[in-house]
Formats: C-alpha cells, sequence, structure tokens
C-alpha cells in the first residue's frame, strides 16, 4: 500500500497550484465583491489545459483516482468561488455520463464545455424549494405527450442556472414511485419553456453563478431523455412490481461527486491554515514568538491533524470510485462529511487564533470563512450525510450477521452458503437519499 503521490501526480498537483497562484487569486477578491462569472478565467482554465474534454480524459487516465481530488483542491486553494465557475459543468456532465446512451453521451458532453476556444456552460438541476436532499420529492414533472415531453416546475440554488447551454433536469415521471419514478433530461439552450428565476445573492462562493431555473410547458423532444424511453419503462415496471431499485439517476451522479466535493472543501481548509502560518510567523505575543507557544501549537496541531485525516478519506474514497469498488460502508459519504465539517472547524479556528483582523474584508480568512459553509450544506447536508452512512453501515452489518448465521447453519448441516446470501454482502448498497 503506497500512499505516496506518483511522479505524474505530483506534477499535476504542482501544475495546478501554480494556475491558482498566478491566474486564480489575483481575480479572486473581484469577483467575490462583484458576484460575476469569471469569464476570462475559465478561458485562461482552457488555455492551461485545465477545463474542457481534453482535461476530463486527463483525469480519467489516472488509474488511481487521485488526479480528480488533486485539481478540486488545488482550485478551491485559489478561489472556492472561480473554482465552481471552472468545475460546475462536470456535475452536468457526469450526469450525463452515468445516465446517457454511448449516443447521447458523445453529443451532450462536448456541450456543457464547448470546443476550441469556444466556452459553453453546463447546469444539473436537482434541488427544488420542497425538497433539498430529499432526493425522492421532487415535484417538478416529466409528461409524455406523442413524441415529446413536457417539463414543469422549478429549480433552485442551481450552479449556472439560467444561464447554462445545457440543463441536466431531473424530473418525475410517475409520483407514487419515487426515485424510481424518475428520469433525466436534456433541455439546451434557447429551449421555449426554460427561464432563469432568481439570481441568488450568497455569503460565499459568489463568484459561481447560482439562480433558480423555471420549466413552464417547456417541450422537448423524445431523444432528449437520457438513457431512452425503453431504458426508463424498464426502471417503471421495477418499481410497479415492487422489485427493488437501482440507485436513482440522480442519486448515483451524487455518489461519483462526493470526493470532489469533500477535496473542494480541503482547498479551502489548506488555504486558511498556510495562510495562518505565515500571518503568525514572525509575531509574537510577550517577546515569544507566536509560533512557539503552547496554546497556538496545539490549535495548529489539532487543524494539520484534522486536514490531513479528512484528504486521507477523500483519496480512499477517489480510489474506490475510480475502480469501481462498492462503497458499502457509506466511504464516499464519509470523505464530504469529514470534509465539510473539517473546513468548516478549520476556518473558524483559525480565526479565533488570528484574532479580530479575522473579520475584516480585506483579511483572506474572512472570505475562506464565508466560503465554507456551503460544504456542509449543498449535495446533501452533514446532517443527511451521517443518514446515508448510519443505514449504509447498519445494512452492511446485517447482510454480514445473516452470512455468518449461513455459514454457522452450512457447517452444522454439511452444505454449501445459500449462493444469494454470498451475493448479498458482496453487492453495492442501493442509496436512499443524497
Amino acid at each position: 500500500m503506497d500512499f505516496a503521490l506518483n511522479e505524474e501526480q505530483q506534477e499535476f498537483k504542482a501544475y495546478c497550484r501554480r494556475f491558482a497562484v498566478e491566474v486564480m487569486r489575483p481575480a479572486a477578491r473581484k469577483h467575490d465583491v462583484e458576484e460575476s462569472v469569471p469569464w476570462e478565467i475559465i478561458k485562461e482554465a482552457r488555455n492551461w489545459g485545465l477545463h474542457g474534454i481534453e482535461h476530463l480524459q486527463r483525469i480519467a487516465s489516472d488509474s488511481d483516482g487521485q488526479f480528480s481530488v488533486i485539481y478540486a483542491e488545488e482550485l478551491h486553494w485559489g478561489c472556492a468561488g472561480i473554482a465552481l465557475a471552472i468545475q460546475a459543468s462536470s456535475l452536468a456532465a457526469a450526469g450525463i455520463a452515468s445516465s446517457g446512451t454511448p449516443e447521447q453521451i458523445a453529443q451532450w458532453v462536448p456541450e456543457c464545455f464547448g470546443t476550441g476556444e469556444e466556452i459553453k456552460l453546463g447546469a444539473y438541476a436537482v434541488t427544488e424549494p420542497q425538497a433539498g436532499s430529499d432526493v425522492k420529492s421532487l415535484k417538478t414533472t416529466a409528461t409524455r405527450d406523442g413524441d415529446e415531453w413536457v417539463l414543469n416546475g422549478t429549480k433552485v440554488f442551481i450552479s449556472n442556472g439560467g444561464i447554462a447551454d445545457v440543463h441536466v433536469i431531473v424530473a418525475t415521471v410517475d409520483q407514487d414511485l419515487g426515485t424510481r419514478g424518475q428520469a433525466s433530461f436534456i433541455v439546451p439552450k434557447g429551449t421555449p419553456g426554460i427561464s432563469q428565476g432568481k439570481k441568488e445573492s450568497k455569503v460565499g462562493i459568489r463568484a459561481s453563478h447560482t439562480a433558480e431555473v423555471v420549466l413552464e410547458d417547456c417541450r422537448i423532444p423524445m431523444e432528449y431523455l437520457l438513457g431512452g424511453p425503453e431504458k426508463l419503462e424498464r426502471k417503471l415496471e421495477r418499481g410497479r412490481s415492487g422489485e427493488k431499485s437501482r440507485s436513482a439517476d440522480a442519486l448515483a451522479t451524487f455518489e461519483v461527486t462526493r470526493p470532489l466535493v469533500g477535496a473542494s472543501a480541503l482547498g479551502i481548509a489548506q488555504a486558511s491554515y498556510e495562510w495562518t502560518l505565515e500571518y503568525l510567523d514572525g509575531r509574537s505575543e510577550n517577546g515569544t514568538p507566536l509560533l512557539e507557544t503552547q496554546h497556538i501549537q496545539q490549535s495548529l496541531a489539532d487543524v494539520a491533524t484534522e486536514i490531513e485525516a479528512a484528504r486521507l478519506l477523500v483519496q480512499r474514497a477517489a480510489w474506490m470510485g475510480r475502480n469501481g469498488i462498492p462503497m458499502t460502508g457509506g466511504q464516499g459519504s464519509m470523505s464530504k462529511l469529514k470534509a465539510g465539517d473539517v473546513t468548516m472547524y478549520a476556518t473558524t479556528k483559525l480565526m479565533d487564533m488570528v484574532g479580530p483582523y479575522a473579520s475584516e474584508t480585506d483579511c483572506p480568512l474572512e472570505k475562506f470563512f464565508r466560503d465554507a459553509k456551503i460544504y456542509q450544506l449543498f449535495e446533501g447536508t452533514a446532517e443527511i450525510q451521517r443518514l446515508v452512512i448510519s443505514r449504509m453501515q447498519a445494512r452492511e452489518y446485517r447482510e454480514r450477521l445473516g452470512y455468518g448465521a449461513e455459514l454457522a447453519a452450512a457447517a452444522v448441516n454439511g452444505t454449501s452458503p445459500n449462493a444469494e446470501v454470498k451475493v448479498a454482502v458482496t453487492r453495492e448498497p442501493e442509496k436512499t437519499t443524497a
């Protein structure tokens, strides 16, 4: 077992850090204050090879799954809001990749980024006013009308909402089936019936455009249903027959992205920690350098340890996801939960150490603190992550217990364990919530 980054990963980390230092940080304050989309930084990311299809292919080439979390952490070290503006399209692309046919993936994933010098955006729209982390309660509907689908509803807190070239909309086809009655749809820019609602003014990540997406009798052709009608009909039939559901499209997408959200949060925590070390270095208390005082050392040690512990969870989950290892114990949710909580803890603790200056708008910690909170909220709140983990842990325990009882009975009777029980302890568990 090797915990070290290999040479290629180390070079990629250094390259991302240089982009964050030279391109992102000089523009961070401006876009935070203006709450503006950093188009020029997104274009520079493309020029640096850190945005677009070729970038995604490079990320996918890493068999350890570490390129993706290195990228997320280093860009968020630069500026969380700008990083989200650069990365948000990847969530839409992931939604298309997890649900679409090969033809749909080939057509629509490039439309989430653009090609050459052209910059395009994607948006993944799940959250609703009455349904945030509770994905099964979505009210946006998709009704079939001949060879078209008609979408109605409102999505909220959507990154790139209303300005995206491609919206991936998760909607309910059969309300009685919960997540088993949902499907994902492509809605291109300019489609009649889709519009931007309220643009949100946020505490943090202010360079990332967040807005409502309103769907009013929005008509799209049948081929914009991700996965196609036959796949959807099979899914609905399984639901109506009472068969245990497979992962919902939205939940499958979230499962893939949770370690990336964790890594993003850690970028803020690491930036806060490094800035505080630099700030405290050279300052003294009663003639003693602050970095040599015990109470400062104790606090810094706690922060550093928590960041490293969270990073290991993120790296493990990213490795598991890349190598197809089922996260039966909730490892993806653990990484997101721990990193979000650690980032909020770290920024708060470090502000306490710096003192009143940390609350001033020209202090970087003030921005880091504002940016940190969202990582306990979006893509499943911290409370929801705890529910996911506990349920998955309980299910895994019960399956191990059942398998143990089967083994014992088989030993007594001189028979082989039930094949279904063997399968049960190795299968990926059903995701019950985001």
